[in-house]
Parts: structure tokens; sequence; C-alpha cells
């Protein structure tokens, strides 16, 4: 069994997301839209579920950070936690 994840490039991505949102008036959720979908794409209904919900963020049609804001809490994370030495058993 193949474990690696299989990579789809952002124009595949892309175009996925812009089936769903074409034709998801058609169907009674986001959900079906994406198991429509996914299928012919050759990902998982959650996966292409994952990639329409950052859309919607990162258009700011749904709450939630957009992806240049994960990115910069992201490297905040790690420039605090090369700041600050970890002591075990505290601040943890």
């Amino acid at each position: 069994m193949n474990t690696k994840a299989t990579r789809f490039s952002p124009e595949v991505r892309e175009r996925a997301v812009r089936l769903v949102q074409e034709c998801q008036s058609d169907y009674a959720s986001l959900w079906g839209a994406c198991e429509s979908i996914a299928p012919k794409i050759g990902c998982s209904v959650s996966t292409l579920h994952e990639w329409v919900q950052r859309k919607e963020i990162d258009a700011d049609q749904r709450p939630g950070l957009t992806t240049d804001e994960r990115e910069r809490l992201k490297q905040l994370e790690r420039e605090n936690k090369v700041g600050f030495p970890q002591f075990p058993g505290r601040f943890a």
C-alpha cells in the first residue's frame, strides 16, 4: 500500500474548487457537491472540501485565518520557540 500522499498541482486544485462552486447550487450542501466532484479529480471528499473552505476563507466569504495569516502565525511561533528555550516541566 502506498502511504505517500498524492500531490495535486495548484491548477488542479483551483479547477476542482471552481467545479464545486459552479455546481454547488445543484446539491443540498457543499459536502454533496464535493462528493460529486472528488472522484473525478482523484482526491478524497474531505480533501476537496478543505480546499473549498480554504478558498472561501481567503476570499473573505467564510470566517477564519487566511492562508497568509496562518503562514505569519507559524513564522511567529517558530521565532518564539527559537527565542525562548524550553525548560523541562515548566511552561509546557
